[in-house]
């Protein structure tokens, strides 16, 4: 027994023709259509639910008729209303049907034509990259980001921020949300901890080993580069602390996996400040400490400037800027003398200390001698900036020897005083007492 009448299935039939049907057939023929009929509302209701609405449609109807590969019924889609009409078949017997308009061809062929509809399409944007958002029409202006930081966010923060956007009692979710996995964050807490860790060599050796190898570290980069940059800042009068952060760089920096780029203009300024800062681990530090931190820091800086000068072609002009002003600076201290020379060496090699270094290097000359011969607290310094020179200027000839046989191992008074006056009296007479004449001529070929 179906829910369908059986007599819809012989009025249908009669109105093609078909006047006697058995009772079997319009059975099963009504059975088949209740099937049919619940199968389309079934496709017809998942259309309704994807487009999040709870009436179902005349177009639901069409989708499931097409994605069942049913022709679908056209010309019942109009938002207008439809108007039944009735029309008598005999006594008792009256049949509805849809009144169709009538249309006036003239007006229809002179009326415009409609827009072609659009078909479906999807379009891709960048929303960020690197960290750093593209100015294209998709995303918020400068105007409306600046308004974004305005309004208040958090429990405690000033609701008068908010009015000064324009944006009062306004909750604004951020554009990207970044977030870490548990793991990746208590990695990060475990490999800072064992680098700051005084008490334990082997824990701090196996997170740098972890930090220089692994290859799946890629969201803890800008992470790491602002641990690095606060520690430096806070922990000027630690020298461990910041030995071991640049320790840590270096491992982020031979992770072959880790793509550093956007993040180096971030990570130039804590290793600069640990190559020309003026005084490390206060007053009771000691000196052979500071100076292993300027090397490190100079070493740490080639590497970056080697790796890293392709991605930004002022990298290594700037820094060799900053290294060259703190070198000129006679207010500076020995020590900053010391790591800014290191580091124009380390960036550019014999090159930079040939145009930089060697026609700066006689009126320099004068302020260390000076700090030599009064015999004070800064004569220490001045000794390791003035054995620093002489190692820089050494790398200036191609092949340097030793010349040990006879006269050639002498250098001559001519030839000292040309020298004296090209790099002064002291570094002259060191050059001269160590009998390193073709660093002589290498010199005064430059």
């Amino acid at each position: 027994m179906s829910v369908w009448n059986p007599d819809n299935i012989r009025d249908v039939a009669e109105s093609v023709g078909i006047t006697s049907l058995s009772n079997d057939v319009t059975e099963n023929l009504a059975r088949d259509v209740e099937y049919r009929i619940a199968q389309v509302l079934e496709e017809a209701l998942k259309f309704m639910r994807h487009g999040r609405r709870t009436l179902l449609t005349t177009q639901d109807i069409s989708h499931a008729l097409r994605v069942l590969n049913v022709e679908p019924l056209y010309g019942y889609e109009s938002a207008r209303p439809l108007r039944f009409g009735e029309a008598s078949l005999g006594p008792g017997q009256p049949l509805f049907y849809v009144e169709d308009e009538e249309v006036d061809f003239e007006k229809l062929i002179n009326a415009p034509l409609p827009k072609v509809p659009r078909e479906v399409t999807f379009t891709a944007h960048w929303l960020a990259v690197e960290g750093v958002q593209p100015s294209i029409p998709q995303n918020p202006t400068s105007n409306e980001s600046r308004n974004l930081e305005l309004v208040s966010k958090g429990p405690n923060a000033n609701p008068n921020l908010a009015a000064m956007s324009g944006n009062q009692n306004t909750t604004v979710k951020p554009l990207v949300k970044h977030i870490l996995s548990k793991e990746l964050q208590l990695y990060f807490e475990k490999v800072c901890s064992a680098f700051l860790d005084p008490s334990s060599e082997e824990y701090r050796t196996s997170a740098y080993s972890s930090l220089r190898e692994d290859p799946g570290l890629h969201q803890l980069v800008p992470y790491f580069v602002q641990f690095i940059s606060e520690k430096v800042t806070h922990s000027l009068n630690n020298i461990f602390v910041l030995t071991q952060v640049m320790r840590l760089a270096e491992a982020m920096i031979q992770n072959q996996s880790l793509y550093i780029d956007p993040y180096v203009s971030a990570l130039v300024p804590p290793v600069l400040t640990c190559l020309v800062g003026r005084q490390f681990g206060g007053s009771n530090a000691e000196l052979s400490e500071q100076f292993a931190l300027r090397d490190l820091s100079a070493a740490l800086l080639g590497m970056i400037t080697k790796k890293y000068s392709h991605a930004s072609h002022t990298l290594k002009p700037r820094i060799a800027r900053s290294c060259l002003k703190n070198f000129l600076d006679p207010a500076k201290p020995f020590g900053t003398h010391y790591g800014a020379i290191l580091g124009l060496h380390s960036i550019g090699g014999p090159d930079v200390v040939r145009e930089l270094i060697v026609p700066n290097l006689k009126a320099y000359e004068k302020l260390v001698r000076e700090a030599i011969i009064e015999e004070g607290p800064r004569r220490p310094e001045a000794e390791k900036v003035v054995s620093l020179i002489l190692a820089v200027l050494a790398t200036l000839q191609k092949d340097h020897t030793h010349l040990t046989n006879g006269d050639a191992a002498v250098v001559t008074d001519e030839l000292r005083d040309r020298l004296a006056e090209k790099i002064g009296q002291l570094l002259a007479s060191r050059i001269a007492e160590a009998g390193e004449v073709q660093l002589a001529h290498s010199i005064l070929a430059q």
